[in-house]
């Protein structure tokens, strides 16, 4: 007898079989498709690799030794991205692109800026600076590829991808000062070199050991570079000794990293070995002519640290960042009640005065001009006296060559090596 459902079993037959074969397909065009996205994934991560190397690149060497625009960071960046292989082939110029400009943290954005003008970014805070896009501080990299093939995807059609990667690299301020960064063991105070504004100032003269008074006292003090890195705050209970300051006096500067924000071993009392120590050093730095008589200012980096509001040295304060500074002159243990003409400066770079007598009246009178001159000034604004035991300087407002790694406030001195930030 006929079955009269065998048509209808053979029909079901040829479904599955039909069924089937388009399941196969779809598994077989997902599985080629998964291994062609595995293969785009490894193209794209070594394009990032290459648009990462580029834009550390082009950062870094982003300031000129003057700290001025290097117009040729982009070049770099671009030979270095080049430099890179991408699905076992070297990446061509025509894949890359790379520019200066801006970089803000508060926007998260970078703005592309060519100019080779830089604004006046030492006398700017940095958060001012972080919302000011004519001030140059990133390169950014992209690089993109639009023939990367496709091995099994073919059978969906897809015969090309298309794959890019970009990346932004900032250099900031120093963060970190590396051994030999600063170069004498005195930290100032950083509320002596900033305004009410909290801004980097370079017109106000200041002194250490200056006594206890709120207007004249103490901007700056001693340091043995310390920080005990087991302590959280990186304070040096201890404090530190006329034996350790004194073997730091002119000598190669901090001998080991200092990290900002932790705190250092210094103190604001008389180290008397050091204070010697460092006259001597100042003497053979500043008297150009060997006449006895410093006549030029010495130029050098010291440490900024924050004394609290106020604004007087003592131990464990924190590391706020470095700053170099014109050493003008350098007072030993003369009484200001009986000066003679020799304790105080007769010329110094193109300031001169001479006493029209050995009076007291006469040769103070040539102090204050040299005071006035080189506006150095208490914490209210008035004329600095003549204080024994003390160092008068003015921060020096000249561009700095780099230093330190990226991070901290604006001190005047960028970092030496960049950072990625996208």
């Amino acid at each position: 007898m006929n079955n009269p459902f065998a048509g209808i079993l053979n029909n079901e037959k040829g479904s599955v079989l039909i069924m089937s074969t388009l399941a196969l397909v779809a598994f077989l065009g997902f599985a080629a498709l998964a291994i062609d996205i595995t293969h785009l994934t490894v193209v794209k991560n070594e394009l990032q690799d290459a648009a990462d190397a580029g834009a550390l690149a082009g950062a870094a060497v982003l300031f000129n030794s003057d700290d001025t625009i290097n117009g040729a960071a982009d070049d770099e960046a671009e030979r270095v991205a080049t430099s890179n292989m991408s699905d076992q082939q070297l990446i061509e110029a025509t894949e890359v692109t790379a520019q200066r400009g801006h970089w803000s943290f508060t926007d998260k954005a970078f703005t592309a800026n060519s100019s080779t003008d830089q604004v006046d970014w030492v006398n700017m805070t940095s958060q001012q600076l972080d919302t000011d896009t004519d001030y140059i501080n990133a390169v950014q990299v992209t690089v993109t590829r639009n023939d990367v093939a496709a091995f099994f995807a073919n059978v969906l059609g897809l015969t090309r991808f298309l794959a890019a990667a970009d990346a932004v690299a900032y250099i900031g301020f120093a963060g970190a000062l590396e051994p030999g960064d600063v170069d004498q063991p005195i930290a100032i105070c950083e509320g002596s070199i900033i305004d009410g504004n909290g801004d980097y100032t370079c017109n106000m003269g200041r002194m250490i050991n200056s006594g206890q008074d709120e207007l004249t006292g103490e901007t700056g003090g001693w340091t043995s570079f310390e920080q005990d890195p087991d302590d959280e705050d990186g304070c040096i209970e201890s404090g530190t000794n006329a034996h350790d300051v004194n073997a730091l006096v002119c000598q190669s500067g901090n001998p080991d990293y200092i990290e900002l924000g932790k705190a250092v071993a210094a103190t604001g009392g008389e180290v008397q070995s050091a204070f010697n120590s460092f006259i001597d050093c100042w003497m053979a730095n500043a008297d150009t002519n060997e006449d006895g008589v410093p006549d030029k200012a010495w130029n050098v980096s010291l440490l900024v640290v924050d004394c609290g509001d106020a604004n007087n040295m003592q131990n464990c304060v924190p590391v706020k960042g470095m700053v170099y500074v014109d050493i003008i002159w350098v007072n030993g243990s003369v009484n200001d009640q009986n000066l003679k003409v020799a304790d105080i400066p007769s010329q110094m770079e193109d300031w001169s005065c001479t006493p029209a007598s050995d009076s007291q009246d006469d040769i103070k009178a040539c102090w204050d001009s040299f005071a006035d001159h080189f506006n150095l000034e208490n914490v209210d604004g008035s004329t600095a006296p003549y204080q024994a035991k003390a160092i008068y300087f003015k921060p020096n407002c000249e561009v700095h060559a780099p230093s330190g790694g990226t991070s901290g406030n604006n001190y005047g001195v960028h970092a030496a090596y960049p950072v990625l930030v996208e």
